[in-house]
């Protein structure tokens, strides 16, 4: 699968793109309904509806930053070859769904960052690695929930301050509906950042077989294809880690659910604006840690963010180990 690929190998390629781009949506549904859904704001139904509007519609709000990074931030590019692309889309679909299988909200983007990584070092050696982007989105690992956690935290205290005249049941009343709009934020978010991996991932491909001329760029109907896989992904819903994120680390009042949504939603509009893929999954994690230790560090079951947060650690190197072996596989053929 290396040099030039005929026009039909190319777009299965891109379909395989697309088919990780669905699975992103789906694996990380989750992290733009849980708290909705937790706190019975919106049925799983209607949720999953929300989110994925607001999934598609992101890119008319944020630039192409991310895609940049994802494209030519990870690897450089003269090593691109379908094999390449190839090998870090399975690692990073076999990971997405067996984590997906086993109800672990680990990071899609971090695996795709780390299927990059397996098979650009397979194909060009340490060499290929572009330091700066592989460290940037590393750090991230551990300041996107920090971040989101602190950002919700402080939300928290300060609502709980601005209505602290109000009777309570107005004020649950209130924060049901502006969860409305901090889910819509959050998911807006989620599109943004999530969805340009793929974007990046695309072009690349395209620009390694001399589609898009001597620059390398984003064409407009990448965007509009990855942003629509990912929202038909996040229809489909992904139950099983909607229940982890949701109840399983901590009970959640609509009050809680709209400081995590809009804590993590901030988070990720900072990141997608530097450019920095980080992961929608890490950040909510944060944000809902974050609420419920504001309460009290007792209504945080922690051993189940443990379990997470080690999934955090392997992601990456699960995902390059998979995606090194196929890209050996691949150069037989």
């Amino acid at each position: 699968m290396d040099g030039a690929l005929p026009f039909t190998l190319l777009v299965a390629l891109i379909g395989v793109a697309l088919a990780f781009d669905f699975l992103n949506g789906l694996h990380d549904a989750a992290n733009s309904i849980a708290t909705v859904v937790s706190t019975r704001v919106l049925s799983p139904q209607l949720a999953v509806v929300w989110a994925a509007f607001f999934n598609f519609i992101a890119f008319l709000f944020f630039g192409l930053h991310v895609a940049d990074t994802i494209g030519k931030g990870i690897v450089t590019v003269d090593v691109i070859t379908p094999a390449v692309i190839f090998g870090a889309l399975t690692g990073a679909i076999v990971w997405n769904l067996l984590t997906w299988w086993l109800g672990i909200p680990s990071s899609s983007s971090h695996a795709l960052v780390g299927g990059l990584v397996g098979a650009g070092i397979s194909a060009g050696g340490v060499g290929a690695i572009v330091a700066s982007g592989v460290l940037k989105t590393a750090a991230f690992i551990f300041l996107a929930p920090l971040f989101g956690m602190v950002l919700a935290i402080l939300l928290v205290i300060l609502t709980s301050w601005l209505f602290k005249p109000v009777a309570p049941i107005t004020a649950d009343r209130t924060f049901r509906r502006l969860q409305l709009l901090s889910a819509a934020a959050y998911s807006l978010g989620h599109g943004a950042n999530d969805a340009q991996k793929t974007m990046g991932i695309i072009a690349v491909l395209l620009f390694s077989q001399g589609y898009l001329g001597g620059n390398f760029h984003v064409p407009f109907w990448v965007v509009i294809t990855c942003q629509a896989a990912m929202g038909l992904g996040t229809l489909m819903g992904g139950w099983r880690i909607v229940h982890t994120m949701g109840s399983k680390i901590t009970r959640l009042t609509p009050h809680q659910g709209f400081c995590a949504e809009t804590g993590g939603a901030m988070m990720l509009f900072g990141a997608t604006w530097f450019g920095i893929p980080v992961s929608t999954t890490h950040t909510i994690t944060g944000s809902i840690m974050g609420v419920g230790a504001a309460r009290r560090t007792s209504a945080v079951r922690w051993g189940v963010a443990g379990n997470i947060v080690i999934a955090w650690f392997v992601t990456i190197p699960a995902s390059a180990a998979i995606a090194a072996l196929t890209y050996g596989v691949t150069r037989l053929f």
